[in-house]
């Protein structure tokens, strides 16, 4: 059949459409394709260049910053300084020995520094950074980024490093950090991927040990572009880490560096506690050291010299040092006494000098004796024979309770390693240790707080606290994390009897404000500051021998232990001088100054002590190695 003209002509017409509209799809596709092409080459020809095959993508971790440290009073105990570090890759540290060589050149990267670096990269993972200069100065930092280019694999990096701006002031309660070891990891029941990076900071004693997961933060992360040579090309992404939290502790950082002023020269410990909080306001421990040394690598030699001191500058005498504690512990026996119901406050006892039990005489320190003696002369005189009565009549059972009831031999829940519980002994713990009976003897050695008794200047510092209050008084170190304060777990009363503890504190008094006290010449002459007191003095050798006459290490060591004001105690101070001789002549002076700084928030006005004794007074403060340096300055009365 067929098509008519008619059809022809309108197959015609719909076939031009067709083409026109098939043509002009085409020619637009081709036009944007030709676009592109353009943008992706001309345009975008930079961005494809640095994403070839050959360059890398790659996602670093970011130490986040350590949490600051400061004292009760806001001042910066802890911080963190800006420096300037180059840091190497293992899988980026092809051309190593080349990279070594030149940073020889240009920065005098030592034999020592390079054997190190590859030491360190070999045993650390493909993405781990390696450190091979830290601390570097501005110049030698912007000379390795100028030549960054020559030096593939290198990364010039702005960091952090722990700062201890007081430093020996806070050596022993904050501690210090360092690198991370395979020691610190294999005690570790979960690793943080920060502590991959060879030598990342952590605690390694004091505060920083204790509370390394809140003060250490969370990582951060950056991703970056690198080229087949190790260079960073340019950084894609980064997410910051979070920072770790700041913790305010309750010490004061003027009395602190009053405290490691006082006891300079000494092998020697200290503790001032509120008696209210529980706050430790103070707990210094002589001879320290700069934990400066430490964080930035001390050497061989300034190492053993602290290791190789007999003064023993390492560890923080303060809660690691045990020591007996003489007749500061004859509080407690008293009370236990009094509490048993086999004495009054006011009944006597004969002392003769000695007192002889199972055929073994137990020697008073006053060798013609003190006569009959009451509770408060016994304290007033330190008599020993007193308390040889008392142990015999209350038992040790009974005197052990009540040592535990006043802090002794409990390690307290504070963050701070290491820490010794003393020894609070009884005839359970003689036969579990020394599978031995206990004897009466041992009974009469623990009642002048000697024999087995061990007790730290922290607990001693506790007891005085109780003694103080009639309240269970717990120490408190950290104030707030962060901004939170933090609770104060000090409250519960100690349920001894009030005129117990009255007649008990009246013998401290005594102490101090007798003149014939032993203490007395170390007394506070300012009304309403006053301080009530013990002197103690605990043998290290069972010859009795003058402390003149034997090498220092074997000499009787010095306490005391003291509140004030004696009718409205605010603070609690305990002193022990390692081989000091006798309390009342080596650590009652020291107390006794402590403790009026802490009364006047400054160094002691002259006015405080007895007339007599100023002249001396004014040149011994004056010497003092006291903190000078701007904000961080020791205060001085205008009194």
């Amino acid at each position: 059949m067929r098509r008519s003209p008619a059809d022809t002509a309108e197959s015609a017409k719909k076939l031009t459409r067709r083409t026109l509209f098939l043509g002009g799809s085409q020619l637009v596709f081709m036009g944007a394709l030709g676009l592109r092409m353009r943008y992706m080459q001309v345009d975008q020809a930079e961005e494809f260049r640095l994403l070839a095959d050959e360059n890398r993508l790659k996602i670093h971790l970011l130490p986040p910053a350590r949490g600051l440290i400061y004292d009760r009073s806001g001042t910066v105990i802890a911080e963190n300084e800006q420096t300037f570090r180059i840091v190497i890759r293992k899988e980026d540290a092809s051309q190593l020995d080349m990279v070594l060589a030149e940073l020889e050149t240009l920065i005098g990267l030592t034999q020592d520094d390079q054997d190190r670096v590859r030491k360190e990269l070999k045993n650390a993972g493909p993405s781990a950074p390696v450190t091979i200069l830290d601390r570097l100065t501005w110049e030698a930092f912007s000379t390795v980024a100028a030549n960054a280019p020559a030096l593939p694999g290198v990364s010039p990096e702005v960091g952090l490093s722990r700062d201890y701006p007081l430093k020996d002031d806070f050596a022993h309660l904050i501690g210090y950090v360092g690198p991370v070891s395979s020691y610190d990891l294999s005690r570790m029941d979960h690793i943080d991927p920060l502590m991959r990076i060879p030598k990342f900071p952590i605690g390694k004693s004091g505060v920083e040990k204790m509370m390394e997961d809140t003060l250490r933060g969370n990582a951060g992360t950056v991703r970056v572009e690198q080229n087949v040579h190790g260079r960073i090309i340019r950084e894609l992404e980064r997410k910051e880490g979070i920072a770790g939290n700041n913790l305010q502790l309750t010490l004061d950082h003027q009395l602190q560096n009053f405290v490691q002023a006082r006891l300079a020269g000494e092998s020697a410990s200290a503790v001032i506690m509120d008696v209210e909080t529980g706050d430790i306001l103070a707990a210094g421990s002589t001879p320290a050291f700069d934990p400066n040394l430490f964080v930035r690598g001390i050497s061989i030699i300034n190492y053993n010299a602290l290791l190789e001191n007999i003064y023993r500058p390492l560890p923080s005498k303060s809660v690691q040092g045990a020591y007996p504690p003489g007749s500061t512990f004859k509080m407690v026996t008293a009370l236990a006494a009094l509490e048993a119901g086999v004495v009054t406050p006011d009944e006597t006892v004969r002392c003769m000098g000695h007192t002889e039990v199972g055929g073994r005489r137990f020697h008073c320190w006053k060798r013609a004796g003190h006569g009959n003696i009451n509770l408060t002369g016994s304290l007033r005189h330190s008599c020993d024979v007193y308390y040889y009565e008392m142990a015999q009549r209350a038992g040790i059972e009974n005197i052990a309770a009540m040592g535990r009831r006043l802090g002794l031999g409990e390690e307290y829940d504070l963050p701070l390693p290491g820490m010794s519980s003393g020894l609070m002994p009884d005839k359970q713990w003689k036969r579990d240790n020394r599978g031995a009976d206990w004897v009466i003897g041992d009974s009469l050695n623990a009642s002048i707080g000697q024999g087995f008794v061990l007790t730290t200047p922290m607990q001693l510092a506790v007891m005085t606290s109780r003694l103080a209050t009639g309240r269970e008084i717990v120490p408190r170190l950290i104030k707030s994390i962060d901004g939170v304060e933090q609770p104060i777990k000090s409250g519960g009363p100690l349920n001894i009897n009030e005129n117990m503890l009255r007649s008990v504190r009246q013998g401290m008094y005594e102490v101090s404000n007798s003149n014939r006290g032993t203490a007395y010449s170390s007394r506070i002459v300012t009304d309403g500051m006053r301080l009530a007191g013990k002197t103690g003095t605990s043998q290290t050798r069972n010859a009795v021998v003058n402390n003149k006459n034997v090498p220092w290490e074997e000499r009787d060591h010095a306490l005391f232990v003291a509140f004030a004001p004696h009718d409205a105690p605010k603070y609690a101070v305990s002193v022990v001088i390692e081989h000091g001789g006798g309390g009342s002549t080596a650590a009652a002076p020291v107390a006794r100054d402590l403790m009026l700084f802490a009364l006047h928030g400054a160094v002691p006005p002259l006015a405080s002590y007895p007339q007599s004794q100023r002249g001396t007074i004014k040149t011994l403060l004056d010497a003092l190695p006291l903190r000078t340096d701007g904000d961080n300055a020791t205060k001085r009365s205008n009194a």
